[in-house]
């Protein structure tokens, strides 16, 4: 009888709950994905390293070839327990691994590309440190593992690193594969070591500071294969959804020190008890200039941050999840007093009542009424109740017609701040929270408009409109206003027609590709919402006055005329202000009090 094949899941599947109570026992978190092949691991995200974490789901991904060809095969325990060491201690959530590179970033002007490898590495040292130390794992003899596989040199980066390892465990110089002989290295070996001490319980903070470190010898460094086996937090990111990421943070805002200025590290309140090993200027290695406090990104580092962290997401979709993070914090309240009954309950008789039916819908008293002996199906009824006209009107949200100007005096949404696209945005966003439906329309020239499929509740259609971006010519798809209130039906329910732009709104007034003069179509359009309409434009001075004074000619003409006509005009004077206006329409549109009365 031939021997049995021992099974290769077998070890790591005993090594599993050994590896979650390293770090507690309570801790839980879904079996990991063994993978017999490369091909296996790669269906599951995992390319470049042996194993690797998910944040989106809290799974954890190990390469079983890749493993047994780096001959890591007796390390199950450790391998794994520096795994979960991820999901645990850093970067443990989608967020702070988004946080954690935004601040690696900007420690490293012009190699931000290597932020994920910089926070990668990092994030090991404080989870192996760890578990070295206080879990009595073997992480220390992995990398002796590592370091006797072939490679032509060792990068600047990978002695440093390995050095760093060597200080904190105390091990004779170069047994890991640390620098022997370069002292500017063993030097920056000594401060990364006590960056991870000093910093173990605030990462996050010591992060810039080990960037800063790292960034001259990242000058150096060329690509080293087994560098890039550690990367296991490469796409981490991928499917989950950061948030907090719109506004800087006030103590991301502090430049970053190097550690030999950091008198955590050295111990000298006085600062730069060590030299530099750089010859950049100073600002870059501090991370450059500090932002006022409060300053929000703009969407295209909003991207960087979220690509870096692994997310597979072309522009449009960040400038979509953008909008929607910066929006939030100024939509209207959900909608929490009681809503008044457009018709109260009536009862109206009696009904069997059978198995199957809401137990507190049996009415016992009539039961026992119709039968001392109650059987259940048989014998119980339950009470039948119609509707009554109720004491209080019903109220309905009013639906809002949206349009955007997206002309080429307007900032592209996908790379700065629109402040037009944010006060659409809260706008829409309050519109929805109440029940209102919302159709949105971005235009510039002839024939460039992007619009939803008419009045809808989804989100993520609204903004993908609303993101978008043409650059263009000016000229109002009147068609659109046109055919919206063509034949809209008497009983419909009433709609707010909503234009944000600028003096390029009165091409609204020009005729049509049929003919129709632009009045005539507006007039009728704001007749048939029923809702009202408003524009709230960026103008070079304030209405009426102003405009009043400059008499009838050009667009203040068309202006004032289709301020008579029943359009309400709001003026901004600076972009920005359209945040505040967005907050104060919202409130008065869908606020408390803002409802209509069927």
């Amino acid at each position: 009888m031939s021997a049995t094949v021992a099974d290769p899941l077998q070890p790591w599947r005993e090594a599993w709950p050994q590896a979650l109570a390293t770090w507690s026992r309570f801790t839980r978190l879904q079996d990991p994905k063994l993978c017999h092949s490369r091909m296996q691991a790669a269906a599951e995200g995992l390319t470049g390293s042996f194993a690797a974490i998910r944040l989106a789901d809290q799974r954890i991904v190990i390469d079983l070839e890749e493993v047994q060809r780096l001959q890591l095969q007796p390390y199950a325990l450790e391998i794994l327990a520096h795994e979960i060491g991820h999901h645990v201690l850093a970067p443990a959530t989608a967020s702070d691994h988004a946080r954690l590179l935004a601040r690696i970033r900007r420690a490293l002007p012009t190699l931000e590309a290597h932020a994920p490898m910089v926070a990668n590495l990092y994030t090991d040292l404080l989870i192996n440190d760890r578990l070295q130390r206080q879990s009595g794992l073997r992480m220390d003899a992995i990398y002796r593992r590592l370091a006797a596989q072939p490679a032509q040199a060792s990068s600047p980066v990978w002695q440093l690193y390995m050095g760093i390892y060597e200080e904190l465990w105390q091990q004779p110089r170069g047994t890991l594969g640390g620098s022997t002989d370069d002292s500017a290295l063993q030097g920056d070996a000594w401060l990364g070591a006590r960056v991870v001490r000093v910093y173990a319980s605030d990462w996050m903070i010591g992060a810039g500071r080990f960037a800063t470190l790292l960034l001259p010898w990242l000058l150096e460094s060329q690509q080293d294969a087994r560098v890039d086996a550690l990367m296991d937090t490469r796409h981490a990111g991928q499917g989950s959804q950061p948030v907090g990421l719109g506004q800087l943070e006030d103590d991301e805002l502090a430049p970053a020190p190097h550690p030999a200025s950091d008198p955590r590290i050295t111990g000298d309140e006085r600062g730069g008890g060590a030299q530099q090993k750089s010859d950049l200027p100073a600002d870059a290695l501090v991370g450059g200039p500090a932002h006022s406090p409060g300053q929000m990104r703009e969407p295209f580092e909003y991207g960087q941050i979220l690509r870096a962290a692994g997310l597979d997401l072309d522009d449009h979709q960040i400038a979509v999840r953008y909008y929607r993070e910066r929006a939030l914090p100024h939509l209207i309240r959900y909608p929490s007093r009681p809503q008044p009954q457009a018709q109260e309950p009536l009862p109206e008789g009696l009904q069997p009542w059978e198995a199957g039916d809401a137990l507190d819908a049996v009415d016992w008293l009539q039961s026992v009424l119709q039968s001392p002996h109650v059987i259940p199906g048989l014998t119980t009824v339950q009470r039948v109740h119609g509707l009554a006209p109720g004491r209080e009107p019903a109220v309905e949200p009013v639906d809002l017609d949206l349009y955007v100007d997206s002309s080429g005096s307007m900032p592209n949404p996908q790379a700065w701040t629109s402040f037009l696209t944010l006060a659409g945005a809260i706008i829409a966003l309050s519109a929805l929270r109440v029940g209102a439906r919302v159709q949105a329309t971005l235009w510039s020239g002839t024939g460039q408009h992007l619009h939803t499929d008419g009045f809808v509740r989804s989100e993520d259609d609204i903004l993908k409109v609303l993101t978008g971006y043409f650059g263009g010519a000016t000229a109002f798809p009147i068609h659109r206003l046109r055919d919206t209130y063509a034949e809209r039906p008497p009983h419909a329910r009433a709609v707010h027609i909503l234009h944000i732009s600028d003096d390029g709104i009165t091409t609204m007034f020009d005729k049509d590709e049929r003919g129709n003069s632009g009045w005539d179509v507006a007039a009728k359009a704001l007749r048939v919402a029923g809702g009202g309409g408003t524009m709230a434009l960026n103008l070079f001075s304030p209405l009426p006055s102003r405009i009043a004074n400059a008499g009838n000619a050009g667009w203040t003409g068309d202006l004032l005329r289709a301020r008579d006509a029943g359009w309400n005009i709001h003026v901004v004077r600076d972009m920005a202000d359209l945040l505040q206006f967005a907050r104060a329409f919202s409130q008065q549109h869908y606020g408390p009090g803002g409802m209509r009365v069927q």
